[in-house]
């Protein structure tokens, strides 16, 4: 519904975030709430491309506008739970602060493609 190309890239680039969501957990502390907090922002950063991924193969302009909103909502909760993890010092610092900076990035990205849908 799109760029393919642009579409392409912003999956790997989804892609990418996850995995660094993957290695960014796996340096928090063996605790209940490492587990927890972790098992958190594991679910939702990692949905964001599974999401946007889905989006890109919608059936019609309806379901992309709910797959894209699905993917603003786990982007916006990713970035609570890095914020959370900056509050009570959990994982690698410089692991977390970049994490924060995409999170943020794509969080625009997603909300500026959200709104340009619902434009149509």
């Amino acid at each position: 519904m799109g760029n393919v190309e642009a579409n392409c890239q912003l999956e790997e680039r989804t892609l990418v975030f996850a995995v660094a969501c993957v290695r960014f957990a796996a340096t928090f502390p063996r605790s209940e709430a490492g587990t927890i907090i972790g098992r958190q922002l594991l679910k939702a950063g990692t949905s964001i491309g599974a999401n946007y991924r889905e989006a890109n193969r919608a059936e019609s302009r309806e379901d992309f506008e709910h797959k894209t909103a699905v993917v603003l909502k786990e982007a916006a909760e990713t970035d609570y739970w890095i914020e959370l993890c900056a509050r009570v010092e959990f994982g690698d610092p410089a692991l977390r602060v970049s994490l924060g900076q995409e999170a943020r990035e794509l969080l625009v990205i997603f909300t500026t493609i959200n709104r340009k849908s619902k434009g149509r």
